[in-house]
């Protein structure tokens, strides 16, 4: 079978072939450059816990070996992440930490910390040190070929594939079983297709630059609201310092609305009097290494897929403010993307799976997009969120650093528990602590070959996860207990899924109780957790999560149940696992 066709190799494109070559599935990337990217320190990108840990398992090393640096973050565990600065008199909404010596007068209250762990703690890199651990693990995989100076111009869709055409040094004519647009707010792609991109423009301006030196706060971001100084020009709004490797700090200024041009005198002032600000008065010494303007548009598009073609990232969506990443967003696409292709290639279309990607990625884009607009003009309008909600200023703070530190509706993931693949009426269902549809916890589990891993770390397969909670077994070696009590039968259900399947055990899981069954997406999100050993259930919520039953296995069903022939499926998985 043909290959995937990816346009595009910035982060999103080249994260998307890593994830399908993990599933055996090979791909030809398109990139219109050189291959190479150009090293700007003030052009980095911020990552949750769960693309981080994305990221981590497709370059297939720790992140530290791939590039990535922590900035510090990693050894604060529950010290506090984010300081946030309030000018005036709102009241804290977190507890505080003594003012550092030397930190400037006249600052006000509110030194806000935000607790946090190890895990949950955003990671700050440069792009291009991002793409270039990307492009080195790339280098190494044979199932992906990256074909540099060609820039897409044609595509053209048979029932059967794709066939695109570059133009350049090597442009030639190249053949696929799908495409997917992963090529940038501009997306040829999505110009081909004629897909519109509606949305607004310059929702917010910010200034930012990256230099060398010391702040008070050694290794920690800091939002600063309001900062009393405004010598140059109108008010700089919110600033947000964000620390990289080497003493490196990413600083951004937010804009007043309007067009009028950030010169480098001006830039330089703002440095220098945001340095002296937070130094005590005195500019301490720096090193300016680079310097832009960075312009937050909010755009989605009508749809992401269109036959045998679909679009990604900044192709699909663009947001930003408030502290929102977009990378972090097409990241996710990808991940979501990569193991319905992957089914789709190795055991043909599946019309009900494919669609679900613009479904479950597109309703949760538009969530965070919806969640931002609303609350711009609550907090960037003049009289601010209190003229909304009396005595709001804790809603104020958390709204503003939601976006920042990913959570609440501006930060945290997407969830798909209204997702088309969600299963419907399991009897043995119950709750544990994360709801379906959401990111599951990333526990210790025991795998089949008697190892201890991370739980993400079987992520990305292309196979199902089932977890079973079986406290006491993480002091036993799997030889153990493999044979023992419920262990056989939920084996044998797990064999008889349709779809290839990874049974793990776990010592716990939040919320879950002992003999508890949690089913768990290629992508690490949960399906459904039952209540001990059901093969039926274990199987309705399985073909759930794949679009239902196959097309050949409907017997003309409108409906798409699969009506006898999934009865006769059910009962041979509950006669394989002894329980008829």
């Amino acid at each position: 079978m043909d290959p995937v066709i990816i346009v595009g190799a910035g982060p999103v494109g080249l994260t998307l072939a890593l994830a399908l070559a993990r599933q055996d599935v090979p791909s030809v990337v398109l990139d219109e450059g050189p291959g190479k990217d150009d090293q700007r320190p003030a052009r980095t990108v911020v990552l949750r816990e769960d693309t981080a840990a994305l990221l981590e398992r497709l370059t297939g090393a720790p992140i530290a070996d791939a590039g990535f640096h922590w900035a510090g973050w990693r050894s604060m565990r529950r010290k506090q992440v984010m300081r946030q600065i309030s000018f005036g008199t709102e009241e804290s909404d977190g507890p505080t930490d003594a003012i550092p010596s030397g930190f400037g007068q006249g600052l006000g209250a509110g030194l806000v910390t935000e607790p946090g762990t190890e895990s949950d703690i955003p990671l700050h890199i440069a792009q291009h040190v991002l793409t270039g651990a990307l492009r080195t693990a790339i280098a190494h995989e044979r199932l992906v070929e990256v074909a540099v100076n060609s820039r897409l111009d044609s595509v053209e869709q048979e029932p059967s594939g794709v066939t695109a055409h570059t133009r350049g040094p090597g442009g030639t004519w190249w053949r696929g079983s799908y495409l997917v647009g992963c090529d940038g707010p501009r997306s040829t792609v999505r110009k081909l297709q004629d897909i519109r991109f509606p949305g607004r423009t310059a929702v917010e301006r910010h200034a930012v630059a990256a230099l060398r030196t010391e702040l008070p706060w050694p290794g920690e971001a800091l939002l600063h609201r309001m900062p009393p100084w405004r010598t140059s020009g109108p008010s700089a709004g919110e600033i947000t310092a964000r620390p990289l490797p080497d003493g490196v700090w990413r600083l951004d200024w937010l804009l007043p609305p309007g067009k009028d041009l950030v010169t480098p005198e001006l830039l330089v002032t703002r440095v220098r009097e945001t340095l002296a600000g937070w130094s005590g008065g005195t500019t301490p010494p720096y090193d300016l290494l680079d310097t832009g303007v960075h312009i937050v548009h909010h755009r989605l598009a009508r749809r992401w897929r269109a036959g045998r073609v679909f679009l990604a990232g900044d192709a699909a969506h663009l947001l930003g403010a408030l502290g929102t990443q977009g990378l972090d967003e097409g990241l996710r696409d990808a991940d979501n993307l990569a193991w319905k292709l992957g089914l789709a290639w190795h055991h043909g279309p599946h019309e009900a799976l494919l669609d679900s990607y613009q479904t479950e990625r597109r309703a949760a884009v538009s969530a965070r997009l919806r969640a931002a607009d609303q609350a711009l003009p609550l907090l960037r309008g003049g009289a601010g969120l209190r003229s909304y909600v009396p005595g709001s200023a804790r809603g104020h703070d958390s709204l503003l650093t939601d976006g920042h530190l990913g959570r609440g509706i501006l930060g945290e993931p997407g969830t798909y528990g209204h997702s088309p693949l969600a299963p419907r009426h399991i009897e043995a269902e119950i709750s544990v602590d994360t709801p379906p549809g959401a990111q599951v916890t990333d526990v210790r589990v025991t795998a089949e070959d008697g190892s201890f891993v991370p739980l993400r770390e079987r992520l990305g397969r292309g196979a199902l996860l089932v977890v079973l909670i079986a406290p006491g077994t993480g002091v036993w070696e799997r030889k153990h207990w493999v044979g023992a009590g419920i262990m056989p039968r939920l084996a044998a259900a797990v064999a008889a899924l349709p779809n290839p399947a990874e049974l793990l055990v776990t010592e716990s899981y939040p919320g879950a109780a002992a003999h508890t069954v949690l089913l768990v997406r290629p992508d690490g999100h949960l399906v459904t957790a039952l209540s001990g050993v059901r093969p039926a259930d274990l199987y309705a919520a399985a073909e759930a999560t794949l679009g239902g039953p196959p097309p050949d296995r409907t017997n003309g069903k409108a409906d798409g149940t699969g009506g006898a022939e999934k009865t006769n499926a059910t009962a041979n998985t509950e006669a394989a696992a002894g329980t008829r």
